[in-house]
């Protein structure tokens, strides 16, 4: 039988990168082919199947930032590639691989699946840019192009903010292995043993500002220690996050750590009190559903993605964004009461293994991986 194959199109960091992985690594090599066009510069890492094979890729200079003759190269390579390669189905994964794939599959007539991982108009709150970025999205929403959101949220708005007919969008949630075995750090251990954490670099979109407010409240009445993970060089934030560690006399409260091991994540989210995310909107972050595997409550903003993973009051908290007073009381509340905290453990465990367990799950994607090739079969012999 003849294997379809996959061309994912990406700038491969961060939560955008681990879903690649996942997929490529749990789906079936007997069935499936993949290639991966992705930057230069995102990730030194080779990319393995479930095998432990190698993936193809090719190396083009794709950037998250907007550059018009990278972006232009970027698409003329692509369209080279993939006009060799032939694949079935092309899979455009954040919001700049959505761009390059969609014109390329434009251009060569193929099926092509976009995964958003969070639309780019939510990534400013300049009115400006925000406008240009959704004119893009709407734009390349029309044609032969699937919305495979990541979650119901970004369903949501795909249909009602981008345009998408519900009829051209799809869901296939986030979703990771159980984590069985905990590692050893691979770094050293620099913060006290009580200590919340969350992972994301400071930026506009994981709000950490608020975040440090938000434990400059708890610490007048309870001493708990903020370990922030993934502080890595697209950290746009930086400096303002550590000008106000500076300005509320915080340093030694707060740790920050550059883009470690997964393992070393799982292992610092694993011994927390419980994980926070302030974030102002998300895909459906990773290291929720990380928290939820381990039996990690979670206290997070109510924003697209949070609000997908954790149900109030059942396997964690749902905070009203900016919500300085609640946020601060629904964490002093989880630290003091050891019952709530096993409760939301549990109901967090069980969320996951109902939801998120990829070993389960993959069947999902691959039934429409199947369907968008027998597409341009179809197509083809019209």
């Amino acid at each position: 039988m003849k294997k379809i194959k996959i061309a994912h199109v990406l700038h491969s960091v961060g939560g955008v990168d681990v879903s690649l992985r996942l997929i490529l690594e749990n789906s079936n090599p007997s069935q499936f082919e993949n290639i991966v066009i992705h930057g230069i510069v995102d990730t030194t890492e080779s990319f393995y199947d479930k095998n432990k094979v190698i993936i193809k890729e090719f190396k083009l200079p794709i950037s998250r930032e907007i550059t018009f003759l990278n972006d232009l190269i970027s698409i003329i390579k692509t369209y080279q590639i993939l006009k060799n390669e032939k694949p079935d189905v092309i899979h455009c994964h954040s919001a700049k691989g959505g761009v390059i794939g969609r014109i390329v599959a434009i251009l060569t007539g193929t099926p092509v699946l976009y995964t958003p991982q969070a639309f780019s108009y939510l990534s400013t709150d300049d009115t400006f840019k925000r406008s240009v970025f959704l004119f893009i999205e709407k734009l390349l929403s029309k044609g032969n192009v699937t919305l495979l959101a990541c979650s119901k949220s970004e369903m949501k708005r795909a249909i009602e903010e981008v345009g998408f007919k519900e009829e051209n969008v799809l869901l296939f949630n986030n979703a990771i292995r159980p984590i069985d075995k905990i590692d050893s750090l691979s770094i050293k251990k620099t913060w006290p043993d009580n200590y919340i954490c969350t992972v994301g670099r400071p930026s506009y979109q994981k709000n950490i500002e608020f975040m440090i407010r938000v434990l400059y409240e708890i610490k007048k009445t309870t001493n708990i220690h903020l370990v922030i993970m993934g502080v890595g060089p697209v950290s746009d934030n930086l400096d303002s996050v550590k000008n106000l560690i500076i300005e509320l006399d915080m340093s030694t409260d707060i740790t920050l750590l550059n883009w470690t091991k997964r393992t070393d994540v799982f292992n610092i989210i694993n011994d927390a009190k419980f994980y926070i995310s302030t974030a102002r909107y998300e895909g459906l972050p990773y290291s929720i559903i990380e928290s939820m595997t381990l039996g990690t409550p979670c206290i997070v903003s109510d924003c697209d993605g949070n609000r997908d993973l954790i149900t109030n009051n059942f396997n964690g908290y749902l905070v009203k964004e900016n919500d300085i007073a609640d946020f601060s009381a629904k964490c002093i509340k989880l630290l003091n009461e050891e019952e709530l905290h096993a409760t939301f453990s549990k109901n967090a465990k069980n969320s996951f293994e109902q939801d998120y367990n990829i070993l389960k799950k993959i069947v999902d994607l691959e039934t429409i991986y199947l369907k968008q090739s027998n597409l341009k079969y179809k197509k083809s012999h019209k």
